[in-house]
C-alpha cells in the first residue's frame, strides 16, 4: 500500500476464494490495513460506510455480491480497491486486475486509480450488470441449487445449462416488457461497464459501446427463441454487432432508463438476485467512484 496511507480491508469470509492463508498474504501486500469481516448479508454496506469515514482507502476482498454491498455504502470520498474473492469476480477483472487475489492486491498497492461511473436501479447501486428477465431468473435458479461442498457456487457450465433450459421453456420467447423510448422486448440487459459477465476466461460483451466512464447501455432482444440463441451468442462473444442487429433494441450512454414489465420479473444486480419487479428505473451516477486499478 502507499506509504503513510491507512486503509480498511473488508473481508467476506464466506466468499469461495477467501481463506486464512490468502487473507494473510493479501493483507501483507496491502500494508497498513485494518481487517474487518462481514457477518451477514448486507453487513458490507455498513462496514464500508464506517470505513470511508475514518480511512484513506477502502478495500474489499469478496465476490461480486460483496463488492455490490460495499459500494452501496460508499460516497466516493476515498478510493476503493476490489480483491477478487469469488468464483467469477467480474468487477476486478473488468478493471484489469489479475484473478489471483494476492497478485491483485500487489497491483492495488501501487496506488493507480481511475474514476468510474456507477449504475443505480430502483435506488440500489450496481457496478457492471442489471438484468431484467431471463438472466436474472437463471441467477435465481442457480442460487436455489446452493453451494458446492467447497463453498463455491455451481460452475459456469451449470449456469449455461440453466440458461439453456429457460430458452427451451419459451418463457421469454415473446415480449414481456417495454423499454421506454425503444419498444417491447423479451428481456433487457443494462450495463455500466464491460464485460457484462464472464464464462470462464471468456468475457461476455453484449454491449459493444459501453465504457466505465460513461452512462448506461441497454441491449434487449425483441424475441428470444431457440433459433435466436446462436446469433445472439455470436454478438456477445465477439463483443460487437448487437448495437445494429435487427430485432435487438439498443441504446448507448444513457443517464436514465425506464423499463416496465407486463408481469413481475426477476431483477439481478451484479449477479445478485434482488427480487421481482414490475418497473425498473435505472440511472447513471457519472464520475461516482475512484477505484484502484
Amino acid at each position: 500500500m502507499l506509504d503513510g496511507v491507512h486503509g480498511v480491508l473488508i473481508v467476506n469470509p464466506r466468499a469461495s476464494a477467501v481463506d486464512e492463508r490468502r487473507l494473510e498474504r493479501v493483507r501483507a501486500e496491502l500494508g497498513d490495513v485494518e481487517v474487518v469481516h462481514t457477518e451477514a448479508p448486507g453487513h458490507a454496506t455498513e462496514l464500508a460506510r464506517d470505513a470511508e469515514a475514518r480511512a484513506d482507502a477502502v478495500y474489499v476482498f469478496s465476490g461480486d455480491g460483496g463488492f455490490n454491498e460495499a459500494v452501496n455504502g460508499l460516497t466516493g470520498r476515498v478510493p476503493v480497491g476490489f480483491v477478487p474473492g469469488g468464483g467469477t469476480s467480474v468487477l476486478p477483472r473488468a478493471l484489469g486486475l489479475p484473478r489471483d487475489p494476492v497478485a491483485a492486491a500487489r497491483q492495488l498497492s501501487l496506488g493507480r486509480t481511475r474514476r468510474i461511473s456507477v449504475g443505480r436501479a430502483n435506488g440500489r447501486r450496481f457496478l457492471f450488470s442489471c438484468g431484467i428477465g431471463i438472466d436474472a431468473e437463471a441467477v435465481r435458479r442457480l442460487d436455489a441449487r446452493g453451494r458446492r461442498p467447497d463453498g463455491k457456487r455451481p460452475s459456469d457450465l451449470v449456469f449455461a445449462l440453466t440458461l439453456g433450459r429457460l430458452v427451451l421453456s419459451r418463457a421469454y420467447a415473446k415480449p414481456v416488457l417495454e423499454v421506454d423510448g425503444l419498444g417491447r422486448a423479451a428481456f433487457a440487459l443494462v450495463a455500466n461497464l464491460a464485460p457484462y459477465s464472464y464464462a470462464g476466461r471468456l468475457g461476455i460483451r453484449p454491449h459493444p459501446l459501453v465504457t466505465a466512464e460513461g452512462g448506461l447501455d441497454v441491449v434487449a432482444p425483441e424475441r428470444f427463441a431457440l433459433r435466436s440463441l446462436p446469433r445472439f451468442a455470436t454478438y456477445v462473444v465477439r463483443g460487437r454487432g448487437a448495437d445494429r442487429a435487427k430485432g435487438v433494441l439498443h441504446a448507448h450512454d444513457l443517464s436514465t432508463l425506464v423499463i416496465r414489465c407486463d408481469r413481475p420479473l426477476p431483477l439481478e444486480l451484479d449477479g445478485e438476485d434482488v427480487g421481482d419487479v414490475t418497473e425498473v428505473v435505472a440511472e447513471s451516477e457519472r464520475d461516482a467512484l475512484t477505484v484502484f486499478v
